[in-house]
């Protein structure tokens, strides 16, 4: 995030060399004990850096504090009418974060200000520059206090000095590690990443070099222990084993929009189930319609959506596409990949060994034991996982299929006693800000360390502890390695020869199919009020994110290598799937791109400022 609006020397409080070459933001508050322990932090800084550094502070009053609020009147109004601000500013750090009954009026005896001045010009202008902080601090995405940028850059690392000094002076580990959190952040930059791996594959496996690419994923890696072993080829442990990662994070993902996310409730819930429901039947039948009969049973194909460049391209139309929308469109298409590795485990799986199917239901109810249990540490739930994975892998099934049950049986919620585990918390740290300052105790102490992990271990759910942990590397490593090992095919004429009715299903099935069944489910469902569309966005929004739908991509190659193995059926396939996600997306973004009609002419209403100033800041 950038600073809105940028350092302005005639209107901000600028402490130090104006013309420096490092400066620091903070948004913070007098009533916040946060920012009174980093007060001494910035302190240090301004001593080390001397003339390279200047320092701004700006006004996101503690919300709902009248002393917070008070306090920054009364340091603006002293900067208003006597060019006092510093003064005043270092006057109140001393005095707070908890003010009292006398501490304003003594402030402003000592610095000589008049104290009845609420109808005098110059505090109803101190009182408005607090109001512009509190806005810029919502522009600047500063929702904590204190929040500080540096050289108009939101910084987002620790607030101890070495950690800050490192930032300003913007040596290369704090460079690499802030371009990475960018890149990370950025919406559609697990699609991109995607796509370069497409690209790569394909380029790949059109080169001189293709039969050592194939070959290489088709190598062998076997793990013995004992008379025991499992061996498979590179490609197979990506495609059973380490998206096994990605369908933990889709489930954990629907699981917590269902349970305490924007789904929660019933009727806003239904409508994307219901329309993902059409944007999988629909596109099954056109399939089985059109596809010879040998490679029918290739149906589950075009019932899939590609959750990162359907994201990735809604992320990237910005304001052209409401929230509700995106929430809506993810809601669909992890609801998809969730059925597709059920129909993977049900129609695409090889014999089915009974003892270890038993075996499987014993893990899976035992997993569900631990969740009624609340047992809360995530160790017992991945350990569980991982033997639920070789066992579903050895009873005949898709392995994937144990992400999906781990995702399900893992507790979401935070506990029932949040409240008391909060309260215990806060006595902790005022029983360790006792001993600040004690000779030979320069931090808190191990036993308080090992309080606050626990509590903080039981307030975390395990289903955030793991979503984490898990989510960047299912999108970042996960899905581009997915891609390489699977999106790589020879375009030649052997590929076309003999399949137009097996890629002609794919395409309708995913261009077609997709988008007018989402698009006929979701209006069927608000119609008989079984569902409520959102009044954020409208039945053209809705077309374009079912034409979105059409991006069948991870899954349909998916599912295309179980139905068809080592065949020419498969690669006329990847390249029905690349033409019709292709032409979907596209249609998608056509749908989408004219921009809503502006409701008024930019001003902000009253409604509007109090958002701002509930997100600018928190409790202190």
């Amino acid at each position: 995030m950038t600073l809105m609006p940028a350092v302005d020397l005639k209107r901000d409080h600028v402490l130090g060399n104006p013309d420096a070459e490092m400066t620091l933001v903070q948004y913070g508050s007098y009533a916040c004990t946060r920012c009174h322990a980093v007060h001494e932090v910035v302190e240090g800084l301004r001593s080390r850096f001397g003339n390279r550094m200047r320092y701004v502070f700006r006004h996101a009053p503690v919300h709902g504090s009248e002393q917070a609020l008070r306090a920054a009147e009364l340091a603006e109004y002293a900067g208003e009418t006597a060019g006092k601000f510093w003064q005043v500013h270092e006057a109140l750090m001393e005095r707070g974060p908890m003010f009292a009954d006398g501490d304003f009026g003594q402030i402003a005896r000592d610095f000589d200000l008049p104290r009845d001045v609420d109808h005098e010009p110059a505090f109803v202008s101190a009182q408005a520059r607090v109001r512009e902080d509190v806005d810029s601090a919502g522009r600047s995405g500063a929702k904590v206090t204190p929040t500080f940028f540096i050289n108009g850059r939101r910084y987002e690392g620790t607030w101890d000095e070495s950690s800050l000094a490192d930032a300003m002076l913007g040596s290369l580990g704090h460079r690499i590690q802030s371009a990475a959190f960018e890149f990370v952040r950025w919406g559609p930059a697990s699609g991109l990443l995607l796509g370069l791996a497409t690209v790569l594959a394909l380029v790949l496996s059109n080169s001189p070099v293709r039969t050592s690419f194939f070959s290489w994923w088709n190598t062998t890696l076997a793990f013995h222990w004992g008379a025991s072993s499992i061996a498979l080829s590179l490609v197979d442990w990506v495609n059973h084993g380490l998206l096994t990662i990605f369908f933990v994070v889709v489930g954990l993902e629907i699981k917590r929009e269902f349970t305490v996310g924007h789904l929660s409730n019933f009727r806003s819930g239904a409508l994307p189930v219901v329309a993902a429901l059409g944007g999988i039947i629909l596109p099954a039948v056109i399939y089985a319609l059109i596809a010879p009969a040998g490679v029918r049973h290739g149906w589950g194909i075009p019932i899939g959506t590609d959750t990162a460049f359907a994201v990735a391209l809604i992320v990237l139309l910005r304001d052209r596409v409401p929230v509700e929308l995106r929430v809506f469109l993810t809601a669909a298409v992890i609801i998809d990949d969730i059925v597709a590795i059920v129909v993977i485990a049900l129609f695409y799986s090889g014999q089915i060994s009974g003892v270890y199917l038993v075996a499987g239901g014993v893990l899976t109810a035992l997993l569900v034991g631990l969740n009624r249990a609340g047992v809360y540490a995530t160790l017992p739930y991945a350990i569980g996982g991982i033997v639920l994975w070789f066992v579903l892998h050895e009873a005949g099934l898709h392995a994937t299929l144990a992400g999906v049950i781990l995702a399900l049986v893992i507790p979401t919620r935070p506990p029932a006693n949040l409240n008391a585990l909060l309260a215990q918390a806060t006595a902790v740290i005022k029983l360790e800000q006792r001993h600040t300052g004690e000779p030979m105790r320069p931090g808190p102490s191990e036993p308080a360390l090992q309080a606050l992990d626990a509590i903080h271990a039981r307030i975390d759910s395990p289903a955030d502890k793991l979503l984490r942990t898990v989510e960047p590397w299912s999108s970042y490593v996960v899905l581009p390695i997915f891609a390489l090992a699977n999106a790589g095919v020879t375009w030649s004429s052997e590929a076309f020869r003999g399949n137009g009715r097996l890629m002609s299903a794919i395409v309708v099935g995913l261009v077609v199919g997709k988008s007018v069944g989402i698009i006929t489910a979701a209006w069927l469902a608000v119609r008989i009020r079984i569902a409520v569309k959102p009044q954020a966005y409208s039945w053209r929004h809705l077309c374009g994110a079912g034409a979105l739908g059409g991006i069948g991509f991870t899954m349909s190659l998916f599912i295309a290598g179980a139905a068809f193995p080592d065949s020419t059926a498969y690669a006329a396939a990847k390249i029905a799937i690349f033409l019709a996600s292709i032409i979907a997306g596209t249609l998608g973004v056509l749908i989408l791109w004219p921009k809503p009609k502006s409701n008024g002419a930019g001003h902000q209403s009253a409604s509007d400022l109090r958002a701002a100033s509930h997100t600018a800041t928190t409790a202190g």
